[in-house]
């Protein structure tokens, strides 16, 4: 998963910062904008759990700042309701002019409320999810109730919401008043998943039973059991993106499968060089995945290195030989360890007596046994870690042949 940093203008010239999470191979299938929480930003650790679980689900994610909050410019008393939707609807323009029109959208809280109003109104929306979201707009106004017959006098006041203080004006409290959320669910019939703590005190569960009355089918429900309501355990916000990202497959095109030909071999590696810096897709018979370089010299990082493979050959085998030789020995062997580090050393610091003093290719093999061994059992153990076939093949003579195919 890698992110990419921007900034989207609104329609008032407002600068909105925003992450764009992508999968590993930085091809999304589909792309999907998160909406955050009242007064939260992009940058809650439960935004970016789902956010980068969704890219495993082949989303890329735009998460970004309403306007006035986070990094985003303006001010917050700006930040009312309907500019939230306004703000969803430019960072939609944006993927659609720069990337792909997103397909999904997912909202936290009063961001699910934006999103079912955005998807209203945005053709190009298939799905919608919401993370405990109110079942009305002037739900939220009860953070503030307190101070508002104060603000017709005042004008601009100060308030205290969740700790923090902020400015608001009388626009910015009418603005809760002008949208209504169960019509626009009722009118929306397009999938709708409702996701809500029974637990949460800052939105109750309530809120989700008239969403989902509310709704249309095809519609879902899923409880977050003993979560609250910012999901401030990770394990509930990845729940959550893994939830979201399997239950819209549903919805969605199933892309065509674009697996490599290994024509026959073992396996096969492909670079496009065009579209690809050092990124490589890399395919067996069964399985796909990605190397790349460093950014160090001049990489883009994707995945690991041509040597990281070797190196995690060496490991894999070294690890699998010695799971088959103690259960051969019935030796308490619970778990094991191999730790490979690849590098170029000189003879003369091996102390190799060469003709012709080098520097030399050296990986250095370092294991961890689990288990109720005595040292001899141990040191048997390091032998055959010696002896796997990787192992073998990577110090004996290997003979590699190069033929050019016409495919």
């Amino acid at each position: 998963m890698k992110k990419k940093k921007l900034q989207i203008s609104n329609k008032k010239g407002i600068k909105l910062q925003a992450y764009l999470e992508l999968p590993a191979n930085q091809k999304p299938n589909y792309y999907a904008v998160f909406a955050h929480c009242f007064t939260c930003s992009s940058t809650l650790s439960a935004v970016k759990n789902i956010s980068r679980s969704l890219t495993n689900h082949g989303f890329g994610v735009l998460r970004f700042d309403f306007t006035g909050l986070g990094r985003s410019e303006g001010e917050f008393s700006d930040s009312y309701f309907s500019a939230n939707v306004d703000d969803l609807i430019a960072v939609n323009d944006y993927l659609k002019a720069n990337y792909k029109a997103p397909s999904l959208l997912v909202g936290h809280s009063l961001g699910g409320a934006a999103v079912l109003v955005a998807a209203s109104k945005l053709d190009n929306i298939e799905a919608v999810s919401t993370i405990g979201a109110p079942a009305t707009i002037n739900h939220v106004k009860h953070l503030f109730s307190h101070d508002i017959d104060n603000i017709q006098e005042q004008g601009l006041m100060k308030v205290n919401i969740g700790g923090r203080p902020f400015h608001i004006d009388e626009d910015f409290v009418s603005d809760f008043d002008k949208t209504d959320l169960p019509s626009i669910v009722k009118n929306l019939r397009k999938p709708l998943l409702i996701m809500h703590s029974p637990i949460d005190t800052i939105v109750g569960i309530k809120n989700a039973e008239q969403l989902y009355l509310h709704a249309h089918h095809p519609k879902s429900f899923i409880s977050l059991d003993d979560a609250d309501h910012l999901l401030s355990n990770s394990e509930d916000s990845s729940y959550v993106g893994n939830v979201i990202g399997a239950w819209v497959e549903r919805y969605f095109e199933s892309k065509e499968n674009t697996m490599l030909n290994t024509e026959g071999e073992q396996l096969v590696a492909h670079l496009n060089l065009k579209e690809d810096n050092f990124t490589t897709k890399i395919q067996t018979a069964k399985h796909n995945f990605i190397a790349d370089e460093p950014t160090t010299i001049g990489g883009d990082d994707f995945g690991p290195s041509p040597y990281d493979f070797l190196s995690a050959g060496l490991a894999a085998c070294t690890v699998m030989t010695l799971k088959l030789y103690a259960e051969r020995k019935q030796w308490d062997l619970q778990e094991v360890y191999a730790y490979i580090t690849y590098s170029k050393k000189h003879s003369e610091d091996l102390m190799l007596d060469l003709e012709k003093p080098s520097r030399i290719d050296h990986l250095l093999k370092k294991l961890v046994f689990v288990g109720d061994l005595d040292s001899s059992q141990k040191q048997k153990l390091k032998e055959i870690a010696s002896k796997c076939p990787v192992h073998k093949t990577l110090i004996t003579d290997t003979i590699i042949e190069t033929e050019i195919l016409d495919i």
